[in-house]
């Protein structure tokens, strides 16, 4: 399992375009709040996002960077469990996700990602709520965060927050288990989780 990023959490988004509902923008007061004034787009990713999003996951420093090749599959494949956030057309941020097989109603969060120049705008959170609302019958998130990852403990625990939804970690993963220096994986189980 990867780590899910370091992003940096705004306040509430005030207009969210979804490609999924293109009729008008999404009021969203009690969400994270773009400060930047710009409207940004949150849909479901298309193939070729697969390199937008791997470029921006080897340019955050901090996550679990797989082959191109993977971003490309799992655009494909779990397209309908991922989003990407546009601004001006480019792809700014991404969330990868996928139902558990044993559990589908679980949400599993696998990385996030938000371009340095959109960070502290309340992407990853509009993001993040916008994949979870999107995703019929799902009602627990699950993701991992290595232990110094102040910044998604901070998105998962607002997530939680707003949703009004309780929290359990519990080590996943241990560093020895992951290997070569890695820390270890601490799973976030969220839910049931009211949309």
């Amino acid at each position: 399992m990867t780590d899910p990023g370091h992003p940096v959490i705004g306040g509430p988004v005030s207009r969210l375009l979804s490609s999924w509902d293109m009729a008008a923008p999404v009021e969203s007061p009690d969400r994270a709040r773009s400060n930047i004034g710009e409207r940004l787009t949150i849909g479901r990713p298309e193939v070729s996002d697969g390199v937008a999003c791997w470029r921006l996951a080897e340019a955050t420093g901090v996550l679990d960077v797989n082959s191109r090749y993977a971003y490309l599959l799992w655009c494909r494949d779990f397209a309908a469990t991922s989003v990407v956030a546009r601004h001006d057309g480019q792809v700014v941020g991404f969330v990868t996700g996928f139902r558990r097989p044993e559990e589908p109603s679980t949400l599993v969060v696998w990385q996030v990602g938000v371009d340095a120049a959109a960070r502290g705008q309340g992407v990853a959170a509009a993001m993040l709520d916008a994949l979870f609302d999107r995703v019929p019958g799902v009602d627990h998130l699950e993701a991992t965060v290595t232990p110094d990852n102040t910044g998604s403990v901070a998105l998962f625990s607002r997530f939680a927050e707003r949703r009004d939804a309780s929290v359990r970690h519990s080590e996943l993963f241990d560093a020895e288990l992951l290997g070569d220096g890695h820390p270890p994986e601490i799973l976030f189980r969220i839910g049931p989780v009211r949309r």
